[in-house]
């Protein structure tokens, strides 16, 4: 008896842009004056460039700040303004523009150290993360993306204490909401003037599985997930299959719940001068004897990765296959293969969500930005339709008759 053929029903993942895409879509004096017109001019802008949903960024506004906008590598956004409390009725003129526009939230985004040494610092970004909670509840998303940080002054070990005592109570805030807390890997090595290189301790498979550890002792394993970013990957060496692959074999192939699509491109020639840890003397951040005070002198702190790579917008950087097999950019196909294969997943139901951090193209003009965040997710979504039309032909069309699939494959481990 032959078996019964199984029907093709590729599931597409949901797209998604980050607002930090472009900081002043709407003019500072304008959003300043009406802090929630800034959501409303990107929901429309969003629609505009085809993103069914954005990724909408909060940040500490530049006024409270403790990092100048001079020492940014990629200024924030605070498209959700926080000065004060987001109400009910904030909510509700938000939630019209979106019905209005057609265009969803896929979550909220905060992205700072929440273990900075300094505690007046670390209070002020902890009660700003509870005010991006309580909106994210107010907009009916499920989910608030972030980083964990580190204390410079102290070593990991003592880095995982710390996010017990600081970080598991944010996390138990997040429960009592019916949040989870979705933590991006990036190692952030340009944050500190000091030789330290991974700034943000959920950095890699490892550290993750560490503190999720930590987070399952104290009843709060649900709320801490990973959103992933290859960029961040290739950034330290690695590529995504193996990632996927070593969560898999721990039995932890479930971490990962939400996908940033941001590219990395290693620059050969800047790894031949200083190789992965960037550049790590005569950087320009340091003066006298000692870290400079001079904001614009602080941005050179982030040597320690552009002088090796360049973040790649996706669909900007050229097909390079044997790139690829280096790690020294994202193989995009692999990538949504990987994730359907390895991870604990339902691909409809996950988001990617487009970051634009390729420096050439990061003009503050929404007319010449417009046609290249339209290709770039145009990009993102013909890629992600190409994986999951492979996937469900592959693995459950031509499995389901027993058909064999043709050839090896990408195979973790191995570059």
């Amino acid at each position: 008896m032959k078996p019964a053929p199984a029907p093709f029903e590729p599931k597409p993942m949901k797209i998604s842009v980050l607002t930090a895409a472009l900081q002043e879509l709407t003019p500072r004096d304008a959003r300043d004056a009406d802090p929630d017109l800034a959501i409303e001019e990107w929901l429309a802008f969003s629609r505009d460039v085809g993103s069914p949903y954005i990724q909408l960024s909060a940040a500490l506004h530049p006024s409270v700040s403790d990092v100048p906008a001079e020492a940014l590598l990629d200024p924030v956004a605070n498209t959700l303004d926080l000065r004060e409390p987001f109400d009910e009725g904030r909510a509700r003129r938000v939630l019209a523009a979106m019905k209005d526009t057609g265009v969803g939230l896929s979550d909220l985004a905060y992205f700072d150290n929440l273990l900075v040494a300094d505690k007046a610092a670390r209070q002020l970004k902890h009660d700003f993360m509870l005010r991006v909670f309580d909106a994210a509840v107010l907009l009916g998303t499920d989910a608030v993306c972030g980083f964990v940080g580190r204390n410079y002054e102290l070593e990991m070990d003592q880095n995982l204490e710390m996010f017990e005592a600081e970080i598991v109570p944010l996390l138990e805030e997040a429960k009592a909401r019916g949040l989870t807390f979705r933590v991006e890997q990036c190692p952030m090595p340009g944050w500190t003037a000091l030789d330290r290189w991974h700034n943000n301790i959920a950095y890699a498979p490892g550290p993750w599985i560490a503190l999720h550890r930590i987070c399952e002792k104290h009843g709060v394993g649900e709320q801490f997930r990973i959103h992933y970013d290859p960029s961040h990957s290739v950034l330290m060496g690695q590529d995504t299959r193996s990632m996927f692959q070593y969560l898999k074999d721990e039995g932890y192939a479930f971490l990962i719940d939400g996908f940033h699509v941001k590219g990395q491109v290693i620059d050969s020639k800047g790894i031949s001068a200083w190789g992965y840890g960037g550049q790590t003397m005569e950087r320009g951040d340091w003066r006298d004897g000692r870290p400079s005070g001079d904001p614009a002198d602080q941005v050179n702190a982030w040597k320690k990765q552009v002088a090796i790579c360049e973040h790649e917008l996706p669909g900007t950087a050229r097909h390079d296959p044997l790139a690829y097999l280096q790690n020294r950019t994202v193989d995009w196909l692999d990538h949504q293969l990987a994730a359907r294969e390895l991870l604990d997943i339902d691909p409809a139901e996950i988001y990617l969500v487009v970051e634009h951090e390729y420096p050439p193209a990061r003009m503050q003009d929404k007319a010449a930005l417009k046609p290249i965040l339209e290709g770039s997710i145009a990009f993102t979504k013909a890629i992600d339709e190409a994986a999951a039309a492979m996937y469900a032909l592959q693995h459950e069309v031509m499995a389901a008759q027993g058909i064999p699939v043709q050839g090896i494959g990408r195979e973790a481990y191995r570059s």
